[in-house]
């Protein structure tokens, strides 16, 4: 009786979520009659405009053909694909503002748009509506109308009605096929109302459902509010970066632009006052790139490629508006620094070695597998107020500028040279140059190379390295154990005694860039990885103390200084906030947005709920997790659950997007437990060591027990609809995760590595990575962990579904790494498929190919994990072969 009584309660609280959802998605009413149409009865109206046929309409054009009433209609008089239509919202119409207005249907479910007695002689006038699709389907629309009609879906036009009717009993139909992705789609209807027409401007639209999806499964309402979606990541206008002109006063910043439907892409940069907002200066239509700051006053350098395909230097001046060449005619320009005095530039140039023709090619070393390995870099010197410039490396070995001395006298630069005798197989020369007598004195040699800055004393350098950059000093580990060389800590070395100090010993987070303030040179800025943060952090030379400077943002993407002034200027995102940029007096720590261009393209956009969820590990060590809800979470509503991670030696950060967008996975109607095992940097040594020469099995388990947990902990997961995903270190783990256990419905592996050996000699980076990540361990000496560990030597033992996805110009994890698994799962008989992304590499970056990838990620899952296979059935329908 208990039980019976528990699942009518249930029930009662399922049918009351679904109203409450309903009346959020479906404020509009609809009516669904026997035949099941649904009958669109609410509608947003805009109009209507007086419109006219051009002068000489009756005269034959160049085809033979005069203007006609559909000419008129087709003519775009307002981009639709901008239209966002909301009660009330208003459209510009010439000198006049207009608002969407609510407009309900009428008499036989028309909607009446106006009588035919009113109005000009030509009028267009648009109707919108949104549909809200709960799955992936299939249905069709019919639109009725004497006049003449577009019908568009999402901004695209689909459909046309080019004949006009005059009987109001038999007004014609025209009909069109939908195909709906899960989520809220715009229907707008574009309206000719003719003065041959004598019928009545009045339209009538009915939805369809293909018989295989449920007839709830399609709602309709004129609230543009929606849940996120792969369009809005890929497209629209975003902040790269920004930086702060070295008084504060100006603010340089980076925007790049993607544009449906092809995916084109734009990038310009623009400068904006500090005080006003307002802008100073535009470069969009300038072909210009690799822009930056002059270190004093309120000038920009530039550079242009010719025609010739050399490269020109340019100065901008904000003072005076004036322009100046000081550099032309540079073949395989690389890159530029300026002196503080701006008296000169050091700039690197590259020389292509001379490839020998022939069909034999030498591999000099594993490195001689790299495309632009034979290329080598070198330095030059431009004096600016001559222009006159000299070489000041030559050889065979590329020669790499760390930093300029602040007194302009020496220069800091390093080589680095192959060494296969010991991890991690290079080695690092540090060099200091008189630049007036070339004169040159090595600094150190070493194994593990570090970047370089100069102290504002010129005596000593800001080092960013590997714990054991110098030794031990900088390895901060219980026991003996071999530290992870990508946890990268700071040290301030003395060039007169050759003694470092590891200032970073105690300092948990993972150094990614380093600043010494100019402005205070007590001061040292840090952007760091602080568990899935990413920070900013200041050290005080004085009080050995690092401290955190509040910039409101959750993950940092670039950092930038003013030089004379108290000022920064920081880019980045959150779990539910696109990138933006910010700027910070860092005296009083008073915060403002300078650019928020993404916030028009989320304005609508509804994200659900984040929270933190951590759990403690075998070891007694906290592992921590966050979780994704869908905008619409119901609780007493059982839910598909998707793990994610990366597993590797990077966390996965709180930011927003990525090849693996939560916040999408959440909108597509799936729990997201999102968790960090350990091996990671930015938790400090112990944490991130656990990495090396583990691969995956510690790890594979932690993501086992803590999934369990998460289950035992969560009542509103399905238990019988876990799936689980990861990309390159995290497709090896997704491999790996099967061979351990079957509590997943369906698994996902992007550039995974199913056999830890091959990867390692074949990658592009595999024995570099190798180098840390079993660090002195390799395929003759350790199998345990390159063959146990390695998902290919135990397919027999993965019966998860398992999609395999490989882009098949992946040279960092080569293509073959989820062929031969795909290979050993066919054979053995269990269900996998392998999908090759064409033409991409690690990341699948072309516009299209992203969308066709993205889709097949939510395809495979909504087959497995809510037993709906009809969207995987359209994209890969069996073909018998």
């Amino acid at each position: 009786m208990k039980h019976l009584l528990s699942q009518l309660i249930t029930l009662w609280h399922r049918k009351n979520a679904l109203i409450a959802y309903l009346l959020i998605f479906s404020t509009s009413a609809f009516a669904q009659n026997e035949d099941t149409k649904i009958t669109i009865n609410n509608w947003l109206h805009l109009g209507n405009f007086d419109v006219k046929k051009p002068a000489y309409n009756q005269q034959k054009n160049l085809g033979g053909e005069t203007f006609e009433n559909a000419d008129l209609l087709q003519f775009n008089f307002l981009d639709v694909e901008k239209f966002e239509p909301k009660t009330s919202s208003e459209v510009r119409w010439k000198n006049n503002t207009y608002e969407w207005s609510e407009l309900k249907s009428a008499k036989n479910d028309f909607v009446e748009i106006e009588k035919k007695a009113k109005g000009a002689d030509y009028q267009i006038g648009f109707l919108a509506a949104y549909i809200h699709a709960t799955q992936w389907m299939k249905a069709e629309i019919e639109l009725s109308s004497s006049q003449l009609l577009e019908f568009y879906l999402d901004g695209k036009m689909l459909k046309s009605k080019e004949t006009e009717n005059q009987k109001e009993e038999d007004p014609g139909k025209v009909s069109c096929k939908l195909t709906l992705e899960k989520g809220k789609h715009l229907i707008l209807i574009k309206s000719l109302k003719t003065a041959e027409n004598n019928a009545d401007w009045k339209i009538k639209a009915e939805l369809k459902i293909d018989e295989s999806f449920p007839q709830s499964a399609l709602t309709t309402s004129i609230s543009p509010t929606k849940f996120m979606t792969i369009n809005h990541l890929l497209e629209g206008k975003s902040i790269s970066s920004a930086s702060i002109s070295p008084d504060g006063d100006l603010f340089l910043l980076k925007y790049s632009q993607t544009t449906p439907p092809n995916g084109d892409q734009s990038g310009w940069s623009e400068v904006i006052s500090a005080e006003t907002g307002q802008l100073v200066q535009s470069f969009r239509e300038a072909e210009i790139h690799n822009i930056k700051w002059v270190p004093s006053g309120k000038a920009v350098a530039y550079e242009t490629s010719e025609k010739d395909n050399s490269s020109s230097l340019w100065v901008f001046d904000f003072a005076d508006m004036s322009l100046k060449n000081i550099l032309a005619g540079v073949d395989d320009f690389d890159d530029y620094t300026w002196s503080d005095d701006l008296t000169f530039i050091i700039y690197s140039v590259s020389e292509k070695a001379d490839q020998k023709s022939g069909n034999m090619k030498r591999f000099e070393g594993m490195p001689d597998r790299w495309p632009w390995w034979r290329s080598r870099s070198f330095l030059y010197r431009l004096d600016v107020a001559s222009g006159v410039s000299e070489q000041l490396t030559f050889g065979h070995i590329s020669t790499n500028l760390m930093d300029i001395r602040n007194d302009g006298q020496k220069i800091l630069f390093s080589q680095d040279i192959p060494d296969f005798s010991e991890r991690p197989y290079s080695r690092q020369f540090l060099m200091e140059m008189d630049i007036e007598t070339y004169s040159i004195d090595t600094i150190w040699e070493k194994n593990f190379g570090g970047n370089c800055q100069y102290a504002p004393d010129g005596l000593h350098l800001l080092v960013t390295g590997s714990p054991v950059l110098f030794g031990s000093i900088g390895k901060n580990i219980t026991g003996d154990v071999i530290p992870n060389d990508y946890d990268t800590q700071a040290y301030i070395y003395d060039m007169t005694t050759g003694e470092a100090d590891p200032i970073s010993f105690n300092f948990n987070p993972s150094i990614e860039n380093a600043v010494w303030s100019k402005y205070d040179k007590n001061i040292i800025y840090f952007l760091a990885a602080d568990r899935t943060y990413k920070r900013i952090f200041t050290f005080d030379l004085n009080t050995k103390y690092f401290d955190e400077v509040n910039t409101g943002i959750d993950v940092i993407n670039s950092m930038s200084l003013a030089e004379n002034a108290p000022l920064g200027v920081f880019t980045g995102s959150g779990i539910s906030t696109p990138k933006y940029a910010v700027s910070i007096n860092l005296t009083d720590g008073e915060i403002k947005t300078i650019a928020n261009p993404q916030a028009e393209t989320y304005k609508n956009v509804v994200f659900g709920k984040t929270e933190e969820w951590n759990f403690i590990n075998k070891n007694g060590v906290e592992i921590e997790g966050r979780i994704y809800y869908p905008p619409d979470f119901d609780k007493d509503k059982k839910y598909p659950l998707i793990v994610y991670y990366y597993a590797g030696t990077s966390p996965t950060e709180r930011s927003f997007g990525g090849r693996y967008p939560k916040n999408i996975f959440a909108a597509q109607g799936y729990v997201v437990y999102n968790l960090q095992p350990s091996g990671a940097i930015g938790y400090g040594q112990d944490f991130s060591a656990a990495h090396v020469n583990n691969w995956g099995i510690s790890v594979a388990d932690e993501i086992i027990d803590g999934t369990k947990l998460f289950l035992n902990d969560h009542a509103f997961i399905d238990q019988e609809k876990i799936g689980c995903i990861g990309a390159s270190y995290g497709g090896f783990m997704t491999m790996l995760l099967q061979t351990r256990t079957d509590i997943f419905a369906a698994a996902i592996s992007h550039a995974g590595i199913s056999s830890i050996a091959s990867y390692w000699g074949e990658g592009y980076w595999g024995y570099l990575y190798s180098s840390v990540a079993s660090a002195n361990s390799f395929p003759w000496n350790n199998k345990k962990l390159y063959v146990d560990q390695s998902a290919l030597f135990n397919a027999d033992k993965i019966n998860t579904p398992l999609l395999l996805l490989h882009g098949d110009a992946d040279t960092n994890v080569p293509p073959g790494e989820s062929i031969q698994l795909y290979t050993a799962l066919k054979l053995l008989g269990k269900p996998v498929e392998l999908i090759e992304i064409k033409g991409q590499n690690h990341q699948i970056v072309d516009y299209k190919k992203r969308i066709e990838w993205q889709n097949t990620i939510f395809a495979w899952f909504d087959k497995w994990l809510k037993d709906q296979p009809q969207w995987w059935n359209d994209l890969y329908p069996d073909r018998n072969l």
